[in-house]
């Protein structure tokens, strides 16, 4: 019984950093867009131009969610090399920790991307009141190459003299409330991010 509890304890303790491990390269990936919105609510303009520049690399951000399942891969080989388990007997029998490390590292990921990102991108949004008159809707497609780069396309159009309020839609349609008195569209869509990603007027 004693050995029984053993294993089970040290099953569980490995179970724990399988999801651990698969938090931490889930979130990899994600950490420039996420550093990218704290110090842009903090107000650090410096640092926030240094994430803008790397978040305006459009194949960047794939190479990280690449290297975050190279980390995972890497951590299961040391973890089944520590347990004597590196064969395809070995992996069979630590089946349930290569399954949580790698599922963990999915769902963060897929978390991000369709729940975090979208929800944090309108947390500033302003409903408009029935007494500001005047404004005009535009909704716009943007090539962002995934949800956690509406933070920099919301960030440039809200620079905008004019631009009243910007609502981010998955996956990548941004629906803004401007002063035709002060703006335009053509100005709005000749931003210089829209250099790097495509933007597209929807009708």
């Amino acid at each position: 019984m004693q050995n029984k509890d053993v294993c089970c304890k040290i099953d569980n303790n490995s179970d724990k950093k399988g999801f651990l491990k698969g938090i931490i390269y889930g979130l990899l990936p994600h950490t420039f867009c996420i550093a990218f919105v704290v110090f842009s609510v903090i107000g650090a303009t410096t640092f926030t131009v240094i994430f803008k520049n790397v978040l305006l690399i459009p194949y960047f951000f794939h190479l990280l969610v690449a290297i975050s399942f190279v980390f995972a891969t890497i951590s299961a080989v040391f973890y089944l090399k520590s347990k004597n388990s590196f064969s395809f007997p070995g992996i069979k029998s630590k089946w349930k920790y290569l399954t949580i490390l790698y599922s963990v590292t999915i769902l963060v990921n897929l978390s991000m991307f369709f729940v975090v990102f979208p929800v944090l991108a309108n947390i500033d949004y302003n409903k408009i009141t029935e007494q500001q008159t005047g404004l005009k809707d535009l909704s716009l497609s943007v090539e962002i190459p995934c949800s956690g780069h509406s933070f920099l396309i919301i960030s440039e159009l809200k620079k905008v003299n004019g631009v009243s309020d910007v609502r981010f839609t998955m996956p990548n349609i941004f629906e803004i409330k401007y002063d035709a008195s002060l703006t335009s569209v053509e100005k709005i869509t000749s931003l210089d991010v829209f250099k790097t990603y495509k933007v597209t007027i929807k009708e």
